[in-house]
This record gives C-alpha cells, structure tokens and sequence, in this order.
C-alpha cells in the first residue's frame, strides 16, 4: 500500500463518527420517520416537524444523500426514503438498538480508551458517571446505561439462542448450569429449546440479579424447573450439574481470569461433565474483512465494559480448554451468510468434555 493509500485510509477513520452521529441524528430527531409517513418533505417541512432550524435538517441530510439512503428532488427541494425505504422494519429496529449502544455505551468513553488501557481501568466510566469497577455494575446504578445495554443483550440473545441450542446436546433430566446468566433468560431459552421430563436448569450469577431472574421465571411459567444461584465465578462454581453453559461471556476476560474460569467450570464437574460455550471470535487471518469483531470488540471491552477482554481465535479456545483440562468434541463459527449484514458479532460454539 503506498503512502497516499495508507493516508487515504486514515480519512476514513477520521469521518467515522461524524458519519455514525449524522446518521443516528436523523433517526433521533424524527426525520426518517417524517419521510417514512410523507415522502417529498422540504428542508423547511422538515425542520418545523422536528423543531430543528431547516439549514440544520439539510446539514444532515447531505450526508444520507452521498449515501443513497435519501433522494432529494433538486427542483422541489423534496427529500423521501431511497434505500432506507427498502429495509423492513424490524431489521431497521435491530440496527438502530446497536447504534444506540454504541452511543450511550461506548462512544463517550471511547474518548479516555488510551487512559484505559494504560490504567487497566473504565477511566471514562468514572470521568462520565463517578463510578468504580465495570459496566455491569454500572448498569445498576444508571437507567440510561442499563436500558441501552439491556435491550441490546436482550436483543443479541433472542437472536443467537436458537443457533446455539440447535447445536449443543443436552441429554433429558439434565441438570445444567447456566454460568454468569445475569437475570434468567439464558435459563428460559435453554428449557424452551431443551424441553424434557426431569430437565432442571439454574442461573449462576452475583446475588444482586436474583429478584430479577426469580421474577423473569415466574412470568415465564417455569419456576418449577429453573432456579437461581447467587456466588460469584471467582469463588467457587457450585457443583452437583452434568452440563455448564458459558455465553457472552468469557470474551470479557484476559487470559489469567479465563483460565481461572474454565478451570472453576473444571472443578464443579465430575469426569465426563460437559461445558458448552459460546463467544465471539476473531477470524483466524486476522485479515478477513467480512468479520468486524476485531474492529469492535477490543475498544469496546477495554475502553467502555471492562477494562480488559476481547475475544480470541477459535483455536485459542481450543488450546485454553485443553489446558484446563477439557476435550474439545465440537468447535463452530456462525457462517457470515447467516448474520443480518449489519449485526457486528460473528459467533462460535465450543463443546468440550472434561477428561481430567
């Protein structure tokens, strides 16, 4: 790549999120939605059906026109829907919850990322919000945090859950574990999907979710089979289950704590125990353009979640759940064709029996 490429290339960095505001802006000030109900809206009908000055409105616009995701008609002066008029709803919903993660989330303390990885800490969640620790502390505390985040996981789960459980085995009258299963869904979705006589599932979690994951049981119908652990991964994972699920989860994680986790998971199980993950990971040609976790994942879990973490190679977990003790018996990416284009996470499933 020559210089000016490699210069070239940095511009497209340097428009990245103005490009990203510009875009969610419109979504936020109503503007999409105006062109979705009465295509062919001035600058000036716009910007009185928003209450935005209409230079402003045309500022923005200028931008999703380069794009083609709006046309104007030069000589009306009209605006409509082009390419956005083509995406279906829900997926446009889908997107616009990622988007808005991204904002409230990540964006704001992306600022401090270099201070956060020279610290090992969440410098920008103490700058933004005062506090200490993680995301997923934070999250209690602040409804603006938990809301974004909380409707994206839920979002994330209702759609990745099926592939994962079309692709493990758990035998009837199972009792399995969901590890870190935050309030419960986890343990739903594996009971729907898993239905049989004895099947006994139990969300693993710090005790503060319980209400929460009793409460999301019940509504569900299903406390006679799920039921809630309070403790916490680092102490002791509770033992007496056949099977341990660990989603979402491991990728917040450096090597050490890792291999802290599997090794606990380890511990719990008798011989011949099986733990079914599933996580994100990185291509294994760090070059792969079709995957975006790499592009993500690293920022957003040492600048905004957890000041460490990130995903890894497929065959690092591999290596990580064979040196804990454990034999791989499957290892599977999700296929780029079965993502919707515009979900950033490529997933993996890893199924191991614990052999020593």
């Amino acid at each position: 790549m020559t210089s000016e490429a490699t210069l070239g290339r940095f511009r497209e960095y340097m428009v990245g999120p103005s490009r990203f505001m510009t875009l969610l802006s419109c979504f936020e000030l109503g503007i999409i939605d105006r062109l979705r109900a009465t295509p062919g809206l001035t600058a000036d009908k716009l910007g009185a059906a928003v209450g935005a000055k209409p230079d402003a409105v045309e500022q923005l616009l200028h931008l999703l026109v380069k794009e083609g995701f709006v046309a104007l008609d030069e000589k009306s002066g009209g605006y409509s829907l082009d390419a956005l008029a083509e995406v279906p709803e829900l997926d446009l919903r889908r997107a616009l919850t990622y988007m808005n993660m991204i904002k409230v989330v990540a964006l704001r303390q992306f600022f401090y990322l270099t201070d956060s990885v020279r610290t090992g800490s969440l410098v920008g969640l103490k700058e933004l919000y005062g506090a200490e620790g993680t995301l997923y502390g934070a999250v209690a505390e602040h409804r603006d945090l938990r809301e974004s985040w909380a409707t994206l996981m839920d979002t994330v789960t209702a759609h990745i859950d099926p592939w994962f459980f079309g692709n493990i085995d758990v035998p009837a009258g199972a009792q399995v574990l969901d590890l870190a299963g935050n309030t419960g869904l986890g343990a739903i979705h594996t009971y729907q999907h898993k239905t049989s006589p004895g099947l006994r599932v139990t969300t693993f979690d710090l005790p503060e979710k319980e209400q929460d994951a009793l409460e999301n049981f019940r509504s569900h119908g299903l406390e006679e089979h799920l039921s809630f652990i309070g403790g916490n991964v680092f102490d002791e994972i509770p033992k007496g289950f056949d099977i341990v699920l660990i989603k979402h989860f491991l990728d917040m994680f450096d090597r050490d704590d890792v291999f802290r986790i599997l090794s606990g998971v380890n511990a719990s199980l008798e011989v011949g125990g099986q733990v079914n993950i599933m996580v994100p990971v990185y291509p294994e040609d760090i070059r792969d353009t079709d995957n975006y976790n790499v592009d993500f994942f690293p920022a957003f879990f040492i600048g905004a979640t957890m000041g460490q973490g990130g995903p890894q190679k497929l065959s690092v977990y591999q290596s990580w759940l064979e040196e804990c003790g454990f034999e791989v018996t499957k290892a599977i990416t999700k296929s780029a064709a079965e993502i919707p284009p515009d979900v950033i996470p490529v997933q993996a499933i890893l199924c191991a029996t614990k052999v020593r």
